[in-house]
């Protein structure tokens, strides 16, 4: 089965029922896997920060590596494959905070945060998360049926 990374600040999309999308090392960044049944085709994005504000030039350049500005992109990636916002599966990970860092900057809470009002206003239902926490993650999409795992410290579990 062929292998589909998604880098940090990047994200994939598939229709190729025998690929699997993967991103690594997931701490506060987040990543968003979306499955669609009916079309048999999955998306996932590995954003860092929330808001694409703080440098719009980067946004620019590198949109998934904002909330803002990579999650639509997903979604219209989606789309334009033939995929319907009714059918699509949202899950999510990441978010957590793996270093302490006094609670000064809190970014795994941040992206999740506006992560969860842009949903809000979208009027997208997250099915399962596993957010939060001080773990590193590793996310897997199995484009073909739609299961998602989550990997830390070696243990495995389903979304």
């Amino acid at each position: 089965m062929p292998n589909i990374t998604v880098d940090i600040s990047d994200l994939q999309v598939s229709t190729d029922p025998d690929s699997t999308i993967i991103t690594y090392a997931l701490g506060s960044c987040i990543a968003v896997l979306v499955y669609d049944p009916v079309r048999v085709a999955g998306g996932m994005i590995h954003y860092m920060l929330p808001l694409s504000e703080t440098a719009p030039d980067k946004a620019k350049v590198r949109p998934a590596m904002f909330a803002d500005t990579g999650i639509p992109l997903l979604f219209q990636s989606m789309y334009a494959m033939g995929c319907e916002k009714r059918n699509m599966v949202v899950k999510v990970t990441g978010g957590g905070a793996l270093y302490d860092d006094k609670g000064l900057f809190s970014i795994g809470k941040r992206n999740y945060t506006v992560l969860r009002k842009m949903f809000w206003k979208a009027g997208v239902i997250i099915k399962a998360e596993d957010v939060g926490g001080a773990k590193s993650r590793t996310a897997r999409l199995h484009v073909g049926t739609g299961r998602c795992t989550v990997t830390s410290h070696g243990e495995e579990v389903e979304l």
